[in-house]
């Protein structure tokens, strides 16, 4: 994740330095919609702190968002997205290297508090719900290549999560340039039976958005 730490830094501060002086309208007390695209950088980890490595892995984001003021300087801010999350991981199985690439896609719903200090400026955070649509696994090693997609069906595996997310926008006329970084809460076994894999979701996003109200 400290690749993509880097170039969400790098992408925020080049949005600053370009834009902060340009000259804009005010209209941090209007409503918005709008819609965004972008990606997740995305990884997770064992919630029993059990030993558990994979590699970060990019996937697709983007959907609608809806923005309501609260007077000038706040707002609230739900959005509606399609996300991938998911990780790389590779091993030694029988005297062979291995590799496993998993892609989770969420519905996610997140509710956003906004502070918008300035009209260039929103500094965002909230909770954030997210429902585990299919799972598909890729599973490669020299003689085969194997893949599986399920639509999860077996209850025990939670298809409801909480999770957090922060970040902020910079907001250039219409065009939005945003960076946040979000963690479920929640891991997904369900009723605690189930133990492969007990992860949680830990993800870095980077999104273009424009506004068409």
């Amino acid at each position: 994740m400290k690749k993509a730490h880097i170039f969400l830094t790098i992408i925020t501060l080049l949005s600053f330095t370009t834009f902060a002086q340009e000259s804009m309208s005010d209209d941090r007390g209007k409503v918005k919609v709008g819609i965004k695209v972008g990606g997740n950088y995305s990884n997770n980890y064992d919630s029993q702190g059990e030993e558990f490595t994979a590699e970060s892995k990019f996937g697709l984001a983007g959907g609608l968002f809806f923005g309501i003021p609260i007077g000038k300087f706040l707002g609230i801010q739900p959005e509606i997205l399609y996300s991938q999350k998911g990780y790389k991981e590779t091993g030694q199985f029988l005297g062979g290297t291995y590799s496993l690439t998993r892609t989770t896609d969420y519905l996610d719903v997140p509710l956003l508090l906004s502070i918008k200090p300035a009209k260039f400026l929103t500094i965002q955070a909230g909770p954030q719900y997210s429902y585990l649509l299919k799972q598909k696994d890729v599973f490669e090693n020299p003689l085969t290549t194997v893949e599986q997609q399920n639509e999860f069906k077996n209850d025990n595996i939670r298809k409801n999560i909480l999770g957090f997310i922060g970040g902020l926008d910079v907001n250039v006329g219409k065009v939005i340039i945003g960076a946040r970084a979000g963690w479920d809460i929640q891991n997904n076994n369900g009723d605690g039976t189930s133990t492969n894999p007990r992860y949680k979701n830990a993800w870095t996003q980077a999104t273009i958005g424009f506004n068409i109200l």
